[in-house]
C-alpha cells in the first residue's frame, strides 16, 4: 500500500472510533430521556443513534479490511470491502427508518404527559454533536475517497434534520393536549428522513460495486497527464473501477507504429509512472501500446 493510503486509512479508522463513541453516547442518552419523559420523538431518535453506532462499527470493519494490502487471491487490494462496508450502512439505514416509523405511528393514540423541557434539551444536544461528526466526517471522508465514511457523514446529517425534527415535535407538544399526537408523527418523520437517506446511500455503494466510470472531469485529466508523455501520440481508451479509495486504471496509448518494442515499452513505464504520481486518486496503472493511425 502507498504511504499515503496507509496514512489515509489510519484517519479514516480514528473518525470512525470517533463516530461510535459519540453515537453510543447519544443513543444511550436520548433513550433514556425518552422513555423517562415519555416521548416518542426522543426515544426514536435515541433508537436511530443506536443504528448508527452498528453502522459505523460497518464502517470501520471495512475501513481495517480495506487497508489491507494485495495478494494473490486479490490482486487489486482489498477495497471493496470499504463499498461493500457502505452498501450495508445503507441496509441498516432502511431497516432502522422502518422500525422507527412504524413504533411512532403505532404510539399516535396513546395518552401520555407532555413531554419536559429534558426532551428539548437533549435534542439539542444532539444536533451539536452530529454538527460536528457530520462536517468531520464529510470532510475526511472525501479527502481519502472513503464511500463508507462519506456514507456515514449522511447519516450523521440526516440525523440532524432528524433531531430538528424532533424538537419541532416536541415543541408543539408542548403547547397542549391537542398537539399531542404531533410527538409520535415526529418519530414517524424521524423514520421516513432515514429511510431515504438509506436509499441514496445504498445507490451510491451499488455504483461503486459495478463498476461505475468516474466523472468526466476526471476522466479528461487522466487522458491529458497521459497524453503528455514523450512519444505519446494519442490516448484512445481510458476506463477505471473503484477499489475502496482509489482507483484502478486501464488507458491504451498510441505510440509510432515503427518504434521498437522495447522503445514502446519504456513510454508505457512513463505513461504510468506520471499518471500515478500526478493523478492522487489513481492506485496503479495498465497501459496498453498501439501503434498510431491503426
Amino acid at each position: 500500500m502507498q504511504p499515503a493510503v496507509d496514512r489515509d486509512v489510519r484517519v479514516g479508522r480514528a473518525v470512525a472510533l470517533a463516530g461510535i463513541a459519540a453515537s453510543a453516547l447519544l443513543a444511550a442518552l436520548n433513550i433514556s430521556v425518552g422513555l423517562y419523559v415519555e416521548s416518542s420523538a426522543v426515544f426514536a431518535t435515541g433508537v436511530e443513534f443506536a443504528g448508527d453506532v452498528l453502522a459505523s462499527a460497518v464502517v470501520l470493519v471495512g475501513l481495517i479490511i480495506a487497508g489491507k494490502p494485495a495478494d494473490e487471491n486479490h490482486p487489486y487490494g482489498h477495497g471493496r470491502i470499504e463499498s461493500l462496508a457502505a452498501f450495508v450502512v445503507g441496509l441498516i439505514l432502511v431497516a432502522g427508518g422502518i422500525g422507527v416509523g412504524w413504533n411512532a405511528l403505532r404510539a399516535v393514540g396513546d395518552h401520555h404527559p407532555p413531554p419536559s423541557s429534558l426532551a428539548i434539551v437533549v435534542l439539542v444536544i444532539a444536533v451539536a454533536v452530529r454538527g460536528i461528526m457530520s462536517a468531520l466526517k464529510f470532510r475526511v471522508g472525501r479527502r481519502i475517497g472513503s464511500g463508507s465514511l462519506v456514507a456515514d457523514a449522511w447519516n450523521d446529517a440526516i440525523d440532524i434534520l432528524g433531531a430538528v425534527v424532533a424538537l419541532i415535535a416536541v415543541w408543539l407538544t408542548a403547547r397542549g393536549d391537542r398537539f399531542l399526537a404531533a410527538d409520535h408523527y415526529g418519530g414517524f418523520a424521524v423514520g421516513v428522513i432515514v429511510i431515504a437517506t438509506g436509499v441514496r446511500v445504498i445507490r451510491d455503494a451499488t455504483l461503486e460495486l459495478v463498476d461505475t466510470m468516474p466523472d468526466a472531469d476526471r476522466v479528461a485529466q487522466l487522458r491529458g497527464v497521459a497524453a503528455s508523455v514523450p512519444g505519446v501520440a494519442g490516448v484512445d481508451k481510458a476506463f477505471a473501477r473503484k477499489t475502496g479509495f482509489t482507483w484502478h486504471v486501464d488507458i491504451h496509448v498510441e505510440v509510432d507504429p515503427a518504434m521498437t518494442v522495447a522503445a514502446s515499452h519504456e513510454i508505457a513505464g512513463a505513461v504510468r509512472r506520471r499518471v500515478r504520481s500526478e493523478v492522487r486518486w489513481v492506485a496503479d496503472v495498465l497501459v496498453h501500446v498501439e501503434p498510431a493511425g491503426g
